[in-house]
């Protein structure tokens, strides 16, 4: 067993990318070096695996148990890990469940729940129950907005709450500033309190000082030691140097997250390449390679944040 008893979710969790060769197969070597490189950050409270930042979409269930075992031997007796659950079926999800070793698990939304499920709140309560039976595991709700068709209703998650007790922590994609508000209101203050997590990357400064718990984002994976800098700033009420640090991911913000919003984590790979933490930027069709345009992009945006290879340069206030 390589689990940290006792986990509770909160602080800052990046969600690292997955290195591939050209025939799209697992580089085991980059992709142990990459997260190894994101675990020494000093500050975090966990790293996530097998997530949207890692293609989990177009892994296998073979895949999926290879990357949280390599994780696992890299860096799972330095810090917290944290495993994706990304299945349609409520049975595959509690197979995976089943499988994952580690601390905590971040369960996403199934797909089969769109056109309509948001109106049956009882197929949400069933697949959870049926994860949280498979595990004694903490469970990380992952949060969509309600547009998505995937988003659980406000009602639905406090029934969640309250039948799924191993539920201790959302990743809040509500996209909705004023719904995530009244999440974090309410969610951090119930008689057994649900941490928000918030995955608000593309205005992470504003979305922490609402009073998120903490922070779970695929940005993490280029830039974990600005969002540690910039989470404590906030909770240290330091306004001037949570803005001073937000000038800095600004740039990197608006670049990962510009539309189209899926390329957002090849972008996140490509800098790893030009930052010299990975040899090769590969993505899994439908994703494709980004144009030279956009790469000049990034390229520029990184020179803006002051991010060099071994991370952001120091603050000149420093």
């Amino acid at each position: 067993m390589r689990r940290f008893k006792d986990f509770q979710p909160k602080g800052v969790i990046p969600a690292t990318l997955l290195a591939l060769n050209d025939d799209y197969s697992i580089n085991e070597k980059e992709s142990r070096r990459h997260n190894a490189h994101v675990a020494a950050t000093p500050g975090l409270a966990a790293v996530t695996v097998n997530g949207h930042a890692s293609e989990v979409h177009a892994c296998t269930f073979e895949e999926q148990q290879r990357i949280l075992d390599f994780c696992l031997d890299e860096m799972g007796d330095r810090i917290p890990l944290i495993n994706g659950i990304y299945a349609d079926g409520s049975h595959e999800a509690a197979r995976l469940a089943r499988m994952a070793d580690a601390s905590c698990l971040l369960v996403f939304p199934p797909q089969s729940m769109t056109m309509g499920g948001q109106l049956r709140p009882e197929m949400a309560v069933a697949h959870f129950k049926m994860i949280a039976d498979a595990t004694d595991l903490p469970i990380i709700l992952f949060q969509y907005p309600m547009g998505t068709g995937l988003g659980y209703p406000f009602e639905t998650l406090l029934k969640l709450f309250e039948e799924v007790p191993s539920i201790k922590a959302i990743k809040d994609w509500s996209n909705d500033a004023m719904l995530h508000e009244k999440h974090i209101r309410t969610f951090q203050n119930l008689p057994r309190p649900v941490t928000v997590l918030t995955t608000h990357s593309s205005w992470l400064m504003a979305s922490l000082t609402l009073g998120a718990g903490g922070l779970l984002s695929g940005a993490g994976s280029v830039i974990p030691d600005l969002q540690v800098a910039l989470f404590e700033a906030v909770q240290a009420k330091d306004l001037a140097k949570a803005q001073a640090i937000n000038d800095r991911i600004y740039p990197l913000a608006q670049a990962f997250y510009t539309p189209p919003f899926l390329d957002m984590h090849n972008r996140m790979k490509e800098c790893l390449v030009m930052l010299g933490r990975a040899e090769k930027a590969v993505m899994r069709p439908p994703l494709m390679k980004l144009s030279a345009e956009e790469l000049s992009r990034l390229r520029a945006a990184l020179a803006e944040a002051g991010i060099g290879r071994d991370g952001a340069m120091p603050l000149a206030a420093e």
